[in-house]
C-alpha cells in the first residue's frame, strides 16, 4: 500500500492536453495493477498516486450522463467568447472551467486508501470546506447534490462555489474538483451549471470582495488533502 502522492503544478493547460495526461497516468496505474494481479506470487509493484493542479482556458465540459440542452450557446457564440466545448467521460453534468479557477485532478489508486467512491467524494468536499473556512467562508453540502455550497441550508440563497465530477476505473480515479477562486462568473451564464436550474454560482472573490492568490489556495488545498487522506506529499507546491 502506497500512501505517497506526487504533486504537480501544470499551470494553464488546454483541456484536451490535461485530459490526455490524466488518461496516461490512469492507464499506467491500471497496467501495474493488472500485472500485479497476474503475478501474485511475485513481488508486487506499488501503484503511484498523483495530485495535479491546473487552470484551463475557457472551456465547457459535459459529463457522460449530462444533458446537451444545458449548453445554452451555439458553437459560433462559444468561439466569439474564446471558449471551447467537450463531451467527456466523468460523472456529472455540464460545467465551466477557466482562468483563476483552481482545478485539481487526483489520480489515486483507491486500493491505497479505501475502496469507497462515495467516501472519496465526501473527502474531497471536506478538503474544500476546510480551505474555505480559513477565509471565514462557511461552506457545506447541499443534500442531493455533489460539490461545495454556501448557504445550503437556505434554498433561496444557496449558491455553488465548487463543482465536482470524477471517473473511477479499477479503483483508480481521474477528473476531480473545480473551485471558483477569482473566476469570471459571467461564463456560467451560457450554461445551466451541473444541470441545476434554480441555483446560482459564486466565487471566493465574490464572497470576500478581493482577489485571492491562486498559489495560496493551492497550497492550502494540498495541506488539507494530506491531512484528510492521511498521505505524504512529494513535490509540494
Amino acid at each position: 500500500m502506497n500512501k505517497k502522492v506526487r504533486v504537480q503544478q501544470l499551470g494553464l493547460m488546454d483541456y484536451p492536453k490535461a485530459w490526455d495526461y490524466q488518461e496516461q497516468l490512469l492507464q499506467a496505474t491500471v497496467s501495474i495493477k493488472t500485472h500485479n494481479r497476474a503475478h501474485q506470487n511475485e513481488a508486487q509493484e506499488a501503484t503511484p498516486n498523483h495530485l495535479l493542479f491546473v487552470e484551463h482556458p475557457h472551456v465547457y465540459t459535459l459529463g457522460k450522463s449530462g444533458n446537451l440542452e444545458y449548453l445554452l450557446a451555439s458553437q459560433d457564440f462559444l468561439k466569439s467568447i474564446n471558449a471551447t466545448f467537450y463531451k467527456i467521460n466523468r460523472g456529472g453534468d455540464i460545467t465551466y472551467h477557466g482562468p483563476q479557477q483552481m482545478v485539481v485532478y487526483p489520480i489515486l489508486d483507491l486500493d491505497n486508501f479505501f475502496t469507497d467512491i462515495h467516501k472519496y467524494l465526501r473527502f474531497l468536499e471536506d478538503v474544500v470546506i476546510a480551505v474555505l473556512a480559513d477565509y471565514n467562508i462557511i461552506a457545506g453540502r447541499y443534500i442531493g447534490f455533489t460539490g461545495v455550497w454556501i448557504d445550503a441550508h437556505e434554498p433561496i440563497k444557496a449558491r455553488k462555489i465548487c463543482a465536482m465530477g470524477v471517473r473511477c476505473s479499477r479503483w483508480v480515479t481521474m477528473h476531480g474538483i473545480a473551485l471558483n477562486v477569482n473566476t469570471d462568473l459571467n461564463y456560467f451564464n451560457y450554461i445551466i451549471p451541473c444541470g441545476i436550474k434554480d441555483k446560482q454560482v459564486t466565487s471566493m472573490q465574490k464572497e470576500l470582495g478581493y482577489e485571492v492568490p491562486m498559489l495560496e489556495i493551492q497550497q492550502k488545498f494540498q495541506h488539507y488533502f494530506a491531512k484528510q487522506f492521511d498521505c505524504e506529499l512529494e513535490g509540494e507546491l
